[in-house]
């Protein structure tokens, strides 16, 4: 029977009444065994890249979400190839909100897995299989997701539209790169919810919620020492492999300055209060000594204040008993957004100090552009801020991703984007890009609430 409104009644309680009456509480345990499925049926669809392929599970995106009602494009950049992006109409009285993952994994070493990495197989509590957790997991449970809102008709400020893309594991050129450069009418929003975020299972619960709000940007430099050629037998001194290697060791121990910006000064500030015992380390980022501590123990805390250079791959002779002309070095750079790349090369130049070493830039076609952080100040911050607490209990902590997303190309066209991840345990974690990749069932569900409540706030008609 309605609730009719009687004098003296709050008009509050007649209100909250209304919207429970014509709002039911959203059924989060279904919608968990719903993304379960979804994320099993991503899972055997191999979209391994290269080569890809993800235009199939593309499809069968396009296809599940036919049968709701709802029409999905998909946009191929080659053949095989394809992202795909659905649209919730608003009133449109805001600009839209993206639910974004891709569709790509990274390959298997099928020996090394004690189940078949492309079954989607559940077990104890798990879903295992390349991509659980990078990053079909987002894609599942942003879908799921998009479904609960399909039919429970929420009335709606915001366009709300879902894309899970293809080429985000290191050919972005077919994914978000061309989507930015030629639909970018489809997928134009305010805000973006993305993967990228940190979610540590701490004995069963979460310290904190990490929201990424900027990340470090990926570029590629080659250290090449030359020489003279020559048999084995006779030591030359410009052997290239031992000035390479001199070189490497220069880059190997020297660490670039440290640099803070909004997200990891308040990223430290925060994390100073919830651990107490280690706070010094926090507040004295700039002491030496405690940056000498966190190279040794807490190394992405290290790797979150400044750019980090670091040899990965050396190359150079081809007999024992030649000398060669030349060898080379790659360096993983991992830069801050705001690094100067140019005054960078020229330091590692006078580090090295060598002129049989050159310092060279990795020519790469697609680059993730640099762009400027997202606001802990937005609508979207906040929410998210709130549903951290609503759902976890816990408080949330802007982090600054070490590693790369396609939130990078989003920033630079003015999005505000952030990073959320799945709860993890250690042992989860270690296991993403590695063997017997998996994702928890209850994990799954708790993302899905953590979306749904930032997407009611920032999205929904208040």
């Amino acid at each position: 029977m309605p609730l009719e409104y009687t004098p003296g009644m709050p008009l509050t309680l007649l209100l909250a009444a209304t919207v429970s009456l014509a709002s039911p509480a959203p059924d989060f345990a279904a919608a968990r065994d719903e993304a379960v499925h979804i994320l099993q049926e991503l899972i055997r669809i191999d979209t391994s890249n290269p080569p890809g392929n993800e235009t199939k599970a593309a499809t069968w995106i396009r296809d599940r979400l036919a049968q709701e009602g709802v029409a999905a494009q998909i946009f191929e950049s080659a053949p095989g190839r394809g992202s795909v992006v659905a649209r919730l109409k608003g009133s449109g009285r805001k600009r839209p909100l993206l639910l974004m993952g891709h569709l790509d994994v990274v390959g298997v070493e099928r020996d090394k897995w004690t189940v078949d990495p492309f079954a989607g197989l559940l077990r104890e509590g798990y879903v295992y299989g390349r991509g659980a957790s990078d990053d079909k997991g987002m894609v599942a449970a942003n879908l799921a997701l998009f479904l609960m809102l399909q039919r429970s008709h929420r009335p709606l400020d915001r366009d709300v539209i879902l894309l899970a893309e293809a080429g985000e594991e290191g050919t972005t050129q077919f994914g978000i790169d061309f989507l930015v450069e030629k639909h970018w009418d489809a997928i134009d929003c305010e805000f973006a919810l993305n993967e990228g975020g940190e979610a540590l299972l701490a004995g069963g619960r979460l310290t904190f919620l990490g929201v990424s709000t900027t990340e470090k940007v990926p570029r590629g430099l080659r250290l090449v020492a030359h020489g003279s050629s020559g048999h084995g037998s006779m030591p030359r001194t410009d052997n290239a492999i031992t000035h390479l290697a001199a070189a490497v060791a220069k880059v190997g121990a020297w660490q670039p300055p440290m640099r803070l910006n909004e997200t990891t000064r308040n990223f430290f500030a925060r994390l100073a209060v919830l651990r107490p015992g280690e706070a010094e380390l926090y507040t004295h980022l700039d002491d030496p000594k405690v940056q000498e501590r966190l190279r040794r123990e807490q190394i992405q805390y290290n790797s979150m204040v400044r750019t980090s250079v670091v040899p990965t791959i050396l190359r150079g002779g081809f007999r024992s008993n030649v000398i060669p002309a030349d060898a080379e070095a790659t360096l993983d750079v991992r830069a801050l957004p705001d690094e100067d790349m140019d005054a960078l090369v020229a330091t590692l130049k006078t580090l090295i100090d060598d002129p049989a070493v050159s310092v060279e830039a990795i020519d790469r076609e697609h680059l993730r552009p640099l762009a400027p952080p997202s606001s802990l100040q937005s609508e979207m911050f906040r929410a998210l801020e709130q549903a951290g607490q609503r759902v976890f209990g816990a408080p949330t902590l802007p982090i600054l991703q070490t590693g790369a997303t396609d939130s990078a190309e989003l920033r630079a066209k003015g999005v505000q984007a952030y990073g959320l991840s799945i709860p993890k345990t250690d042992d989860d974690l270690r296991r993403i890009h590695g063997n017997d990749e998996r994702v928890s069932v209850e994990a799954l569900g708790q993302l899905i609430q953590l979306l749904d409540a930032a997407v009611e706030d920032v999205a929904g008609q208040h």
